[in-house]
């Protein structure tokens, strides 16, 4: 029976565990020029294991896809320096790590835009949604719809930005395509009312990810590239008439692409906390569809994760709060020892409090 700390193939890589780092915005880049440094080179080089996969925090693949003060991009030489530290440092350490492709459409403000320019999204919008701008969660500037002509140039940003990420040392990329950023804005019709082919039927508004999940994958080839939804996720004002149709058709043309694997997020997290629908799709609905390896993720302790895994509902579990607080958490999974509490406060902006104080068990029980 497989468990969270027994081996698994999962596209190109072999681990030799399931616990799985999720992809964690901290907003710890050095600015200006969002470039990763010593401390990001430390936090994620202490959360590396043998065998284990790390996926880095949502990295914006052009400025005008940054939604975050203070988060990273792979977008220029100087970034990629950057992160190539980062990756040097946890294969020192025998563990994978890829790069969460990301742009966040809508959900920035004029002020992390290139020029002062507004962001973009598939559908005009003036909804009420917050950025994270430099000093504090602010709402967003209205943003532009994309004109069709545009969306090539979107796409090639990312098959740019996978070119970049093997240049900085990653093991391969996982495409952002959940909680409300561009792709998902494409995908739901709460958010897409275009009327080209990139709207409309099930099969338009999934156009965009499968274009960028062919660009990807034509350079790191499908096993080294992963995907990441959020099916039930309401988080910056995302709903679908028809989830279920949704994902399913994505799954399934995932499935034929031969994708490494689906990171979905399950669906009572919204945002960063636990309150949403246990009913609606997630991970065992998905993978009947998709049929290959499966992640997890939103809110799992080691029983429920041990349980999902034996369940055979998903391979592997992604861990955000428990391993931001524990960066030995693996090693106190496989001996059961405590953990250390975590802190929301500091989850978000800030220095090295909260990011890599964090003790191992030996620092605490000394």
């Amino acid at each position: 029976m497989a468990t969270l700390l027994s081996p698994i193939q999962i596209g190109a890589f072999e681990l030799s565990h399931r616990v799985v780092l999720a992809p964690l915005t901290r907003m710890r880049s050095r600015t200006p020029g969002n470039i990763p440094g010593p401390m990001m080179v430390d936090y994620y080089a202490k959360r590396a294991t043998l065998g284990g996969l790390l996926i880095s925090e949502a990295t914006f693949i052009t400025r005008q896809g940054n939604g975050g003060y203070g988060s990273p991009g792979i977008e220029n030489d100087e970034q990629v320096a950057g992160w190539r530290k980062v990756t040097d440092a946890v294969h020192a350490k025998g563990a994978k790590i890829l790069l969460q492709l990301w742009h966040v459409g809508r959900v920035s403000h004029s002020d992390l835009q290139p020029g002062g320019g507004s962001p973009i999204t598939p559908s005009k919008s003036d909804l009420t949604l917050n950025a994270l701008l430099e000093n504090g969660p602010g709402p967003v500037t209205p943003a532009r719809a994309i004109a069709t002509e545009e969306i090539p140039t979107i796409v090639g940003q990312y098959a740019q930005a996978a070119v970049r990420a093997r240049t900085a040392g990653f093991d391969g990329v996982e495409i952002h395509a959940a909680n409300g950023y561009l792709i998902d804005q494409f995908l739901q019709d709460g958010s897409n009312e275009r009327a080209d082919a990139y709207g409309g039927s099930i099969e338009n508004r999934a156009r965009f990810l499968f274009d960028v999940v062919d660009a990807v994958a034509a350079y790191w080839g499908p096993g080294r590239t992963g995907v990441r939804l959020g099916p039930s996720g309401s988080f910056n004002g995302m709903h679908d008439s028809n989830p279920e149709a949704l994902f399913s058709y994505v799954a399934r043309g995932l499935k034929a692409r031969g994708v490494g694997y689906l990171h979905i997020i399950e669906p009572r997290i919204v945002g960063n906390t636990e309150k949403g629908d246990q009913t609606a799709v997630a991970a065992a609905a998905l993978k009947f569809h998709f049929g290959g390896p499966i992640i997890a993720a939103g809110g799992f302790d080691q029983a429920s994760a041990e349980a999902i895994i034996e369940g055979g509902d998903a391979d592997l579990v992604a861990f955000g709060r428990h391993f931001i607080a524990n960066p030995d958490l693996v090693r106190r999974f496989r001996d059961g020892l405590p953990l250390n509490p975590y802190d929301r406060t500091t989850f978000y902006y800030g220095g090295s409090k909260g990011y890599t104080d964090y003790p191992l068990y030996e620092e605490v029980a000394a």
